[in-house]
Protein backbone atom coordinates (compact mmCIF):
# COMPACT_ATOMS: atom_id res chain seq x y z
CA UNK A 1 0.00 0.00 0.00
CA UNK A 2 1.31 3.46 -1.02
CA UNK A 3 1.16 6.19 1.25
CA UNK A 4 2.00 9.55 1.93
CA UNK A 5 5.90 10.31 1.98
CA UNK A 6 8.07 13.10 3.57
CA UNK A 7 9.77 13.41 0.16
CA UNK A 8 6.87 14.06 -2.08
CA UNK A 9 5.03 16.16 0.50
CA UNK A 10 7.62 18.66 1.06
CA UNK A 11 7.75 19.85 -2.14
CA UNK A 12 4.23 21.49 -1.35
CA UNK A 13 5.01 23.57 1.46
CA UNK A 14 1.18 24.76 2.08
CA UNK A 15 0.30 21.71 1.90
CA UNK A 16 2.77 20.43 4.47
CA UNK A 17 1.68 23.66 6.53
CA UNK A 18 -1.55 21.59 6.40
CA UNK A 19 -0.66 18.62 7.76
CA UNK A 20 1.61 19.41 10.58
CA UNK A 21 0.67 22.75 11.46
CA UNK A 22 4.70 23.66 10.94
CA UNK A 23 6.47 24.76 8.26
CA UNK A 24 9.35 23.03 6.61
CA UNK A 25 11.68 24.98 8.88
CA UNK A 26 10.37 24.32 12.12
CA UNK A 27 9.88 20.56 10.89
CA UNK A 28 13.23 20.14 10.18
CA UNK A 29 14.39 21.69 13.51
CA UNK A 30 12.04 19.21 15.79
CA UNK A 31 13.74 15.81 13.64
CA UNK A 32 16.82 15.47 16.01
CA UNK A 33 15.06 15.82 19.24
CA UNK A 34 12.31 13.34 18.32
CA UNK A 35 14.25 10.33 16.35
CA UNK A 36 16.57 10.35 19.41
CA UNK A 37 14.05 10.02 21.67
CA UNK A 38 12.61 7.59 19.63
CA UNK A 39 15.94 5.25 19.06
CA UNK A 40 15.70 5.59 22.70
CA UNK A 41 12.30 4.21 23.18
CA UNK A 42 13.53 1.90 20.79
CA UNK A 43 16.39 0.46 22.58
CA UNK A 44 14.45 -1.25 25.80
CA UNK A 45 11.17 -1.35 23.99
CA UNK A 46 9.48 -3.43 20.64
CA UNK A 47 6.81 -2.30 18.53
CA UNK A 48 4.36 -4.48 20.43
CA UNK A 49 4.88 -2.85 23.60
CA UNK A 50 6.95 -5.77 25.21
CA UNK A 51 10.94 -5.35 26.67
CA UNK A 52 13.21 -5.67 24.09
CA UNK A 53 15.00 -8.67 24.95
CA UNK A 54 16.87 -9.69 21.92
CA UNK A 55 18.36 -7.96 18.71
CA UNK A 56 18.37 -4.06 18.22
CA UNK A 57 16.20 -1.88 16.49
CA UNK A 58 16.52 -1.40 12.47
CA UNK A 59 14.43 -0.42 9.98
CA UNK A 60 13.79 -2.72 6.88
CA UNK A 61 13.25 -2.27 3.48
CA UNK A 62 8.97 -3.19 4.00
CA UNK A 63 8.59 -0.32 6.97
CA UNK A 64 6.13 1.73 6.01
CA UNK A 65 7.99 4.52 7.86
CA UNK A 66 11.42 4.60 6.60
CA UNK A 67 12.95 8.05 7.91
CA UNK A 68 12.72 10.08 11.20
CA UNK A 69 11.18 12.59 8.63
CA UNK A 70 8.47 10.10 7.70
CA UNK A 71 8.36 9.05 11.38
CA UNK A 72 7.60 12.71 12.33
CA UNK A 73 4.96 13.22 9.70
CA UNK A 74 2.97 10.37 10.25
CA UNK A 75 2.42 11.65 14.21
CA UNK A 76 2.53 15.32 13.11
CA UNK A 77 -0.56 14.67 10.99
CA UNK A 78 -2.17 12.58 13.50
CA UNK A 79 -1.64 14.97 16.06
CA UNK A 80 -3.02 17.64 13.87
CA UNK A 81 -6.03 15.55 12.41
CA UNK A 82 -7.06 13.28 14.92
CA UNK A 83 -8.31 10.66 11.74
CA UNK A 84 -9.48 7.32 12.81
CA UNK A 85 -6.74 4.96 13.30
CA UNK A 86 -7.83 3.26 9.94
CA UNK A 87 -7.98 6.42 7.98
CA UNK A 88 -4.26 7.18 9.42
CA UNK A 89 -2.93 3.74 8.64
CA UNK A 90 -4.67 4.19 5.08
CA UNK A 91 -3.03 7.16 4.47
CA UNK A 92 0.23 6.13 5.22
CA UNK A 93 0.13 2.72 3.93
CA UNK A 94 -0.74 0.39 6.52
CA UNK A 95 -3.03 -1.45 8.72
CA UNK A 96 -4.94 -0.31 11.16
CA UNK A 97 -2.94 -2.60 13.73
CA UNK A 98 0.18 -1.23 12.42
CA UNK A 99 -1.05 2.50 12.78
CA UNK A 100 -2.22 1.53 16.49
CA UNK A 101 1.62 0.46 17.40
CA UNK A 102 3.45 3.62 15.60
CA UNK A 103 0.66 5.92 17.17
CA UNK A 104 1.75 4.50 20.79
CA UNK A 105 5.34 4.52 20.24
CA UNK A 106 5.75 8.20 18.17
CA UNK A 107 3.17 10.32 20.94
CA UNK A 108 5.83 9.60 23.52
CA UNK A 109 8.98 10.50 21.46
CA UNK A 110 7.28 13.66 20.18
CA UNK A 111 5.91 14.84 23.48
CA UNK A 112 9.78 14.46 24.69
CA UNK A 113 10.91 16.29 21.70
CA UNK A 114 8.87 19.22 22.11
CA UNK A 115 10.15 19.52 25.69
CA UNK A 116 14.15 19.35 24.65
CA UNK A 117 12.98 22.09 22.80
CA UNK A 118 11.01 23.57 25.85
CA UNK A 119 7.66 23.53 23.32
CA UNK A 120 5.53 21.15 25.30
CA UNK A 121 2.51 22.37 26.19
CA UNK A 122 2.15 24.42 29.76
CA UNK A 123 0.20 22.36 31.69
CA UNK A 124 -0.44 25.45 34.42
CA UNK A 125 -0.78 29.12 34.47
CA UNK A 126 2.35 29.48 36.63
CA UNK A 127 3.98 27.62 33.99
CA UNK A 128 2.85 29.52 31.25
CA UNK A 129 4.08 32.73 33.02
CA UNK A 130 7.41 31.62 33.36
CA UNK A 131 7.41 30.48 29.60
CA UNK A 132 6.12 33.95 28.25
CA UNK A 133 8.23 35.94 30.91
CA UNK A 134 5.20 37.67 32.31
CA UNK A 135 3.03 37.57 35.27
CA UNK A 136 0.34 35.46 35.28
CA UNK A 137 -2.50 37.67 35.16
CA UNK A 138 -1.08 38.69 31.42
CA UNK A 139 -0.67 35.23 30.39
CA UNK A 140 -4.38 34.56 31.87
CA UNK A 141 -5.48 36.73 28.98
CA UNK A 142 -3.77 34.52 26.31
CA UNK A 143 -5.63 32.06 27.19
CA UNK A 144 -9.03 30.42 26.17
CA UNK A 145 -11.54 30.10 28.85
CA UNK A 146 -12.96 26.84 29.88
CA UNK A 147 -15.76 27.99 30.64
CA UNK A 148 -18.48 29.79 27.74
CA UNK A 149 -21.10 31.53 28.25
CA UNK A 150 -24.05 29.01 27.33
CA UNK A 151 -26.02 29.15 24.09
CA UNK A 152 -29.80 30.20 23.80
CA UNK A 153 -31.72 27.33 23.93
CA UNK A 154 -35.10 28.03 22.53
CA UNK A 155 -38.50 28.27 24.39
CA UNK A 156 -39.89 24.55 23.91
CA UNK A 157 -43.40 24.98 22.14
CA UNK A 158 -46.67 24.39 24.69
CA UNK A 159 -48.11 21.75 22.34
CA UNK A 160 -45.20 20.03 22.64
CA UNK A 161 -45.86 16.15 24.07
CA UNK A 162 -44.41 15.24 27.33
CA UNK A 163 -42.08 12.73 25.79
CA UNK A 164 -41.67 11.90 22.13
CA UNK A 165 -42.75 9.01 20.26
CA UNK A 166 -38.95 7.89 19.11
CA UNK A 167 -35.69 9.00 20.80
CA UNK A 168 -34.16 12.18 19.34
CA UNK A 169 -30.81 11.39 20.83
CA UNK A 170 -28.72 8.64 22.57
CA UNK A 171 -25.47 7.61 23.75
CA UNK A 172 -22.75 7.25 21.18
CA UNK A 173 -21.81 3.65 21.78
CA UNK A 174 -23.57 0.96 20.21
CA UNK A 175 -24.90 -0.84 22.32
CA UNK A 176 -27.51 1.68 23.12
CA UNK A 177 -29.26 1.90 19.79
CA UNK A 178 -32.97 0.40 19.90
CA UNK A 179 -33.33 -3.22 18.04
CA UNK A 180 -35.76 -4.95 16.66
CA UNK A 181 -34.92 -8.75 16.58
CA UNK A 182 -37.46 -10.01 13.51
CA UNK A 183 -36.72 -13.40 14.08
CA UNK A 184 -36.62 -13.57 17.95
CA UNK A 185 -39.05 -16.49 19.31
CA UNK A 186 -40.94 -13.63 20.79
CA UNK A 187 -41.91 -11.99 17.82
CA UNK A 188 -42.99 -15.00 15.88
CA UNK A 189 -45.00 -16.51 19.10
CA UNK A 190 -46.62 -12.85 18.65
CA UNK A 191 -46.99 -13.20 15.14
CA UNK A 192 -48.88 -16.93 15.44
CA UNK A 193 -51.00 -15.56 18.11
CA UNK A 194 -52.33 -12.93 16.77
CA UNK A 195 -52.96 -14.46 13.45
CA UNK A 196 -54.85 -17.41 15.36
CA UNK A 197 -57.06 -14.67 17.14
CA UNK A 198 -58.33 -13.19 14.08
CA UNK A 199 -58.84 -16.23 11.87
CA UNK A 200 -60.73 -17.83 14.97
CA UNK A 201 -63.03 -14.39 14.76
CA UNK A 202 -63.51 -14.23 10.81
CA UNK A 203 -63.75 -17.79 10.12
CA UNK A 204 -65.93 -19.08 12.96
CA UNK A 205 -70.19 -18.10 12.16
CA UNK A 206 -71.74 -16.43 15.02
CA UNK A 207 -74.45 -17.79 16.32
CA UNK A 208 -77.88 -15.76 17.85
CA UNK A 209 -76.88 -17.96 21.49
CA UNK A 210 -73.71 -16.22 21.56
CA UNK A 211 -75.55 -12.82 22.57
Amino acid sequence: MAGVRFTELQSRPMEFLDFTSLTLDEFQQLVPPFETAFQCHMAAWRMDGKPRTARRFTVDKNCPLPTPEDRLLFVLTYVKTYALQVVQGRLFGMVQGKANQWIHVLLPALLAALRTLGDAPARSLTALAQRLGVSEADAATVVVPLEEEPAPVAPIPAAAPASPLLPMTGRNDASSAPRTLLNSKRVIAARKKTTRSKMSCSSMPCSSSAF
